[in-house]
């Protein structure tokens, strides 16, 4: 059980690899019960991490460049609920010898992340949140997601989308036919969204690539509405639009 049954438990993601640490930060996000509190792209950086943070919950790659995530939790006196990812089968044995809650193996189902949570805070409220959203992941299948809604969970067909407006502590959710509004922070529906197909243009706004009629450096319309494009996101912006990044 993690320390405290009062509170979320703290995660942390550490991956040299960006596309895993994505996959996982999109299963957490499904579960509202996980706390994401940081991210490390080297075991190094988590050790100091570590060293000032408490965490309930260690999703450790073990293949990294200068200190493998075995050796990382060979180092720490009070480790926490460790979960090993790795694409290498060979690292099994090592892996539980070091009495690791899961050994998961790339790449990750989200079927398989579940049960690995799921023997770290074994509960019914849990199993409740876990059964619901892998539920709701096989149903929405690959054109919609689900956001909760007035209570209830309510079918959203990605192609419909139009933008997103992060508004305090909820979400507005415009399609071709109305809007919707969810108390989800634009972070969590971010990263349930392909970005192929959506990108974020600013702290507030996410798009539909598709829906986009024109646009500048600066700003985006959509159907007659310009929203702003914010200066760290412009060249994630140009790229996926595939736009010259030079201003003419």
């Amino acid at each position: 059980m993690y320390k405290s049954e009062t509170t979320q438990p703290k995660c942390l993601i550490v991956d040299d690899e960006p596309l895993a640490r994505d996959v996982l930060r999109r299963y957490m996000a499904k579960i509202p019960i996980l706390h994401l509190v940081g991210e490390c792209n080297n075991a190094i950086d988590a050790f100091l991490f570590l060293q000032s943070n408490e965490i309930d919950i260690l999703f450790l790659d073990i293949r990294m460049p200068e200190l493998l995530g075995t050796e990382l939790m060979r180092s720490l006196k009070n480790p926490p609920k460790v979960i090993f990812t790795t694409a290498f089968k060979e690292y099994a044995f090592d892996g539980f010898e070091l009495d690791a809650v899961d050994y998961l193996l790339k790449p990750i189902s989200f079927d398989r992340f579940l049960k690995a949570v799921n023997k770290v805070l074994p509960g019914n409220e849990l199993d409740l949140i876990s059964n619901e959203a892998y539920e709701l992941e096989r149903k929405a299948g690959t054109d919609s997601i689900y956001l909760q809604i007035d209570r209830k969970q309510v079918r959203i067909v990605l192609a419909e989308i139009r933008y997103i407006e992060s508004d305090k502590d909820h979400v507005k959710l415009f399609t071709t036919e109305k809007m919707y509004v969810s108390r989800q922070t634009l972070s969590s529906i971010e990263a349930r969204l392909d970005p192929k197909e959506f990108v974020r243009i600013h702290r507030s706004f996410i798009v539909a690539l598709n829906k986009i009629t024109s646009f500048t450096h600066e700003l985006v319309e959509i159907d007659k509405k310009a929203l702003p494009i914010g200066k760290y996101y412009l060249n994630q912006f140009l790229q996926s639009v595939g736009a010259d990044q030079q201003e003419k």
